[in-house]
């Protein structure tokens, strides 16, 4: 199955994604790409928005772990929102969550960047 990356904005130290289809072996170097090519030097959080992912395997999660890692070492945050029941069992099974901030709507994230781009640094 294909993977499709929207990019929902790119501003202010901020990268929001949105990802339809399935994260695997196949489609994970995509999304690196991406990442590797949105990801600039001041950006300091990643949202996905997982709404249209309906599968996730192990390529695809050491994607969202290589991201975490990246960003947790200048300071950032890895945000999801929308996981569908499935992708969400994948990253409970790894035990993944604590190390994620994850929305239920796309409100709630909006709600939490607001708050995350107003705090003083």
């Amino acid at each position: 199955m294909a993977l499709s990356i929207d990019t929902k904005e790119q501003s202010g130290g901020t990268l929001k994604l949105a990802l339809q289809g399935a994260l695997d072996s196949d489609t994970a170097p995509q999304l690196e790409d991406k990442l590797r090519d949105s990801i600039g030097p001041d950006t300091t959080l990643v949202a996905f928005d997982l709404q249209g992912l309906n599968y996730i395997s192990s390529a695809g999660l050491r994607v969202f772990f290589a991201t975490l890692k990246k960003l947790k070492a200048r300071g950032g945050k890895v945000a999801v929102s929308h996981m569908q029941p499935g992708v969400k069992k994948v990253f409970e099974i790894v035990r993944a969550l604590p190390d994620l901030s994850v929305f239920a709507s796309a409100a709630e994230l909006d709600d939490y960047l607001a708050g995350f781009q107003s705090t003083p640094t």
